[in-house]
């Protein structure tokens, strides 16, 4: 067999990274014609089919899925030979691209984005801010961070880390209450209209227990789903029903009196924050500095 282009090798990897020969092209500075030619010849070189092509998605096959296994343990010894040879650790460079929720990252990953930046002068960073749930490898994005009913995920291909936990507070604006009356424990909910946070397939369900309780289903109509945190903030304070929001999000409300807190003495599920992201066996720099710096930014707050 002759030798095979390392090249149509990187070109294969990035095209499977990025889940599209459109992306794939993109990151090695190809056209889709061409990383589809170089991935061809590629096959043709090896005898073996790698990908499954339909119009709309890409899949490894089982021969494609071994070679791009391989094919990582060699860029690992690679990295590790350039990091030996070079005595010093790899520092964050290039383009990263993150998905982040609206509301958290306006409030939260700006802040904590700018000392990003200072402290890497060579690093570019885009973001997306959208409470929908991306596809990060078919849209080329380094990380997501997510929060939540949007947290958990059955994509073998992604690997994630929790960093964070916020509380998560039932309120409501004087209002609503004042039309609709407080609930004083877990049952009065099912007499109320109860705020949801939906976004395709996945719905939020309130997890609650009183002291000495056990976790139950909270009770209570949905008469309006939305799928953003910061929309169900503004469907709370215009009175709409009551929400389960994430404290970074309705505390200045709070201190304010524009909602109130109810059932203080009932527990709910904490807001988990998770960092998603493609799982390789190395890590890129510039991905492990910035969710290195999320953790230890939001430890420190508390």
């Amino acid at each position: 067999m002759p030798r095979t282009n390392l090249n149509d090798i990187l070109i294969f990897m990035a095209v499977v990274d990025a889940g599209s020969f459109v992306a794939g092209g993109q990151a090695m500075g190809l056209s889709r014609s061409a990383a589809g030619k170089a991935v061809i010849r590629l096959e043709d070189r090896l005898g073996a089919r790698l990908l499954n092509r339909t119009t709309r998605t890409l899949s490894l096959t089982d021969e494609g899925r071994l070679f791009y296994e391989r094919g990582l343990q060699v860029l690992a010894s690679v990295d590790e030979a350039e990091a030996s040879v070079a005595g010093r650790s790899r520092t964050p460079r290039g383009v990263l691209r993150l998905t982040v929720p609206d509301a958290f990252g306006r409030l939260v990953v700006l802040p904590l984005i700018e000392k990003y930046l200072r402290a890497w002068p060579d690093i570019q960073v885009e973001v997306s801010f959208t409470d929908h749930l991306t596809d990060i490898i078919e849209e080329g994005f380094d990380l997501a961070i997510r929060i939540g009913a949007g947290a958990s995920t059955s994509d073998t291909r992604l690997a994630s880390r929790v960093i964070s936990a916020h509380k998560a507070r039932l309120c409501a604006s004087p209002s609503y209450l004042a039309e609709r009356g407080e609930p004083c424990d877990i049952e009065d909910l099912a007499a109320h209209d109860c705020l949801f946070f939906t976004s395709r397939n996945q719905r939020q369900a309130w997890r609650l227990r009183s002291k000495g309780g056990a976790w139950v289903k909270a009770p209570g109509v949905s008469r309006l789903r939305l799928d953003s945190a910061e929309a169900l903030r503004d469907a709370a304070l215009a009175g709409l029903g009551i929400a389960l929001l994430p404290d970074f999000l309705v505390a200045a409300d709070l201190a304010a009196g524009r909602l109130r807190q109810l059932l203080p003495d009932v527990e709910a599920d904490e807001a988990t924050i998770v960092t998603l992201y493609p799982d390789k066996r190395l890590l890129e720099p510039r991905v492990r500095a910035f969710i290195d710096l999320m953790v230890e930014e939001l430890k420190r707050r508390g």
